[in-house]
């Protein structure tokens, strides 16, 4: 059987567990390498790796054959499983505990339980932020400040925004105005200050703003290369989800760092 057949085999029902049974496939199933496997699955999750699968292998969402040497072969259900876990977690962000409970239904042959409203349908860790910033500083995302405004609402003088943008904390826009983001680090850097802390010593957490970024962007320059345009709008979304992520998972580790401490 030819490669082209194998998918046109594993691109049948959408469902894990579906009418290829393992059984069947142990009877002569067409089986795949993982690298097949990870080459099918890119079309839909061009963000899947190789140790993603390995990753649900070990967390016993799919139990692929083993060759005598140890290499894994997977069988047209084990592939629709991936799929399926995939899909959870990209449109549902489902936690992995809850779709296992999702397939555990479906072997049974049961409903599973009903899914949320897709990921784009309701507002992300981010879109609550921007709320919170729009509702702190009076202005939505699309507020353009000019310079004299931005030292009013910062609450600084010309020489601080001087020194800020000296730094690369704060920048214009092309048309040298401001916006949301720029005011809000502009009061957060204020702020700062009057702990005494400068511009020079933020220089630290600029620079691991930008290591968070370019891990951000890592994981989804794939979907923002994608051909689908609901992907490449998906990708947003997950940027803007990591982020989140990101600076919460930062902010709790210092947290717990300075409450050993004290």
């Amino acid at each position: 059987m030819t490669s082209n057949q194998t998918v046109t085999t594993v691109t049948g029902p959408r469902r894990p567990g579906g009418p290829l049974s393992r059984s069947a496939e142990r009877r002569g199933g067409e089986l795949l390498s993982i690298g097949a496997v990870l080459a099918f699955l890119r079309e839909d999750f061009p963000e899947v790796t190789i140790s993603k699968i390995r990753f649900l292998e070990a967390e016993g969402l799919v139990e692929p054959q083993r060759t005598p040497s140890g290499y894994r072969k997977f069988g047209p259900a084990d592939v629709e499983r991936l799929a399926y876990v995939l899909r959870m977690q990209r449109d549902h962000y489902l936690p992995l505990r809850v779709i296992r409970e999702h397939l555990d239904a479906i072997e049974r042959g049961e409903q599973p339980p009903a899914l949320p409203a897709p990921a784009e349908a309701r507002p992300g860790p981010l879109e609550e932020a921007d709320r919170e910033l729009e509702a702190a500083t009076g202005a939505g995302s699309g507020v353009r400040l000019g310079r004299a405004e931005l030292l009013a609402a910062a609450g600084a003088e010309e020489a601080d925004l001087a020194e800020w943008e000296s730094y690369g904390l704060v920048a214009p826009g092309p048309d040298g105005g401001y916006d949301a983001d720029a005011l809000q680090i502009a009061r957060l850097v204020a702020e700062l200050g009057r702990f005494g802390l400068e511009p020079r010593h933020l220089r630290q957490v600029k620079a691991a703003a930008e290591r968070e970024i370019a891990l951000v962007d890592q994981v989804v320059a794939p979907l923002r290369r994608h051909r689908n345009p609901q992907t490449r709008v998906h990708a947003e979304t997950t940027a803007r989800e990591l982020a989140t992520l990101a600076v919460r998972l930062h902010a709790t580790m210092v947290q717990a760092g300075l409450r050993g401490r004290v």
